[in-house]
């Protein structure tokens, strides 16, 4: 069985950022991209708390289906099984600099949130209380710092 591409990025030398992860042509012939939003350097850096990566889910996922520019296009937000970061799906032909603005205002949104989580509800939550508000805040704010001054390997998967 053959690999699946993202797989094959060297986990050793990634480092923090947005990085396309593919792109998919649909039947229609719309084109989705999906990104890898990297937070931390895998395997050199501690992993996200799941707790804090699942506050991030709802408040990032929460704030890009509101986000008047981009809701439309919105396919999927969610974390990556190794917690070192997030997937996003957007429909269009995209490449990493078009969302660092995007990404700046979905952490920023996360670091000054304050109140409920949005869907932390029995009702609206398969595991509702496994939440973690200000571990959340920390790991965006630390990601924001990666985003103020984003470099080509911040952006670009290392060859």
């Amino acid at each position: 069985m053959e690999k699946i591409p993202s797989f094959t990025i060297d986990h050793t030398r990634l480092e923090p950022g947005i990085f396309v992860s593919r792109k998919d042509t649909t039947p229609s012939g719309d084109v989705l991209t999906t990104f890898d939003i990297r937070m931390t350097r895998p395997n050199r850096e501690e992993a996200l708390a799941p707790k804090a990566l699942h506050a991030m889910e709802h408040l990032v996922a929460t704030f890009l289906r509101n986000d008047v520019e981009w809701k439309s296009r919105v396919i999927y937000w969610g974390p990556m099984g190794c917690c070192t970061g997030n997937y996003l799906i957007l429909s269009g032909d995209l490449k990493s600099e078009e969302i660092i603005d995007l990404m700046k205002r979905a952490m920023e949104f996360v670091v000054s949130f304050e109140g409920d989580i949005p869907g932390a509800t029995p009702r609206d939550c398969g595991n509702y209380s496994f939440m973690d508000l200000e571990g959340a805040r920390t790991a965006a704010r630390r990601y924001l710092d990666t985003l103020s001054d984003p470099r080509p390997e911040n952006l670009n998967y290392p060859a």
